[in-house]
């Protein structure tokens, strides 16, 4: 259970294929808005002699980035940059482009609506589900949130691996399919936020241990009603830290 955005990027490092290579530098590019919406991308010569990569790479990156909705090819026109709308934001590689290029409290927001309209029926889902083995997991990573000497992104890390335990307890597939989602806000609360012990978040262990016991209580509706505490909890952290961003 570890996402892309709460891992150190380290491609420096690491050798990546040049289909990736092109896919993550066009990716970022048109999130960022170099390649505003509605504009052309360069065409093959420019982008071949760009990444020095084959036609075959190129057409194949091309396909990719259609495929996640943010280009449409146009036949003697080129490849167009699509409206947002079109984007899929459920893609973890789209989310992530968007948080390296900078996210505005709208889109925090944006994404605590949509686990509002999910993880408080996933919770409920689990208390009806779940067998011992992983309300005792549950349990255990809630504890490790208690711990000090955290982070914010250790603490990212450690609520992540909590709510992606939810989902997949749920026993519902596409439920564990928007862990991507959980962890963009996630990442989003934590990383703009203060050092836990001065913001908060003190509490976490004992928000999310509520969540446990209503589950191993096999009580839907509490599991329901403190998953919802939990994220509302964030959505407040991520306004009051824009709030002071705007003061500051």
């Amino acid at each position: 259970m570890r996402g892309r955005l709460l891992e150190t990027r380290k491609s420096e490092g690491k050798s990546r294929t040049s289909h990736a290579q092109v896919v993550d530098d066009l990716g970022k590019a048109i999130v960022a808005g170099v390649f505003p919406i509605g504009s052309i991308l360069p065409g093959d010569s420019d982008l071949l002699q760009r990444f020095k990569v084959s036609r075959t790479v190129l057409r194949e990156s091309m396909k990719t980035l259609a495929a996640k909705g943010l280009v449409v090819p146009r036949a003697r026109v080129g490849t167009r940059v699509t409206e947002r709308i079109h984007w899929n934001m459920f893609d973890n590689e789209v989310l992530t482009w968007h948080f390296e290029s900078g996210v505005n409290e709208e889109f925090l927001l944006h994404l605590y609506d949509i686990r509002l309209a999910f993880e408080p029926f996933a919770a409920s889902l689990v208390a009806e589900r779940a067998g011992a083995e992983e309300v005792e997991l549950l349990r255990r990573l809630a504890l490790a949130m208690a711990a000090p000497e955290h982070t914010p992104d250790s603490l990212a890390l450690a609520d992540l691996h909590f709510h992606l335990a939810v989902t997949e307890a749920s026993h519902n597939p596409f439920m564990r399919s928007l862990g991507g989602l959980i962890e963009a806000a996630l990442v989003g609360m934590f990383r703009m936020s203060a050092p836990p012990s001065s913001n908060g978040f003190a509490n976490i262990a004992d928000t999310h241990m509520a969540i446990v016991d209503a589950i191993a209580a096999h009580d839907g509706l509490a599991a329901y009603k403190a998953m919802e505490f939990v994220i509302f909890d964030g959505r407040q952290h991520v306004l009051q830290a824009f709030a002071a961003l705007t003061h500051a």
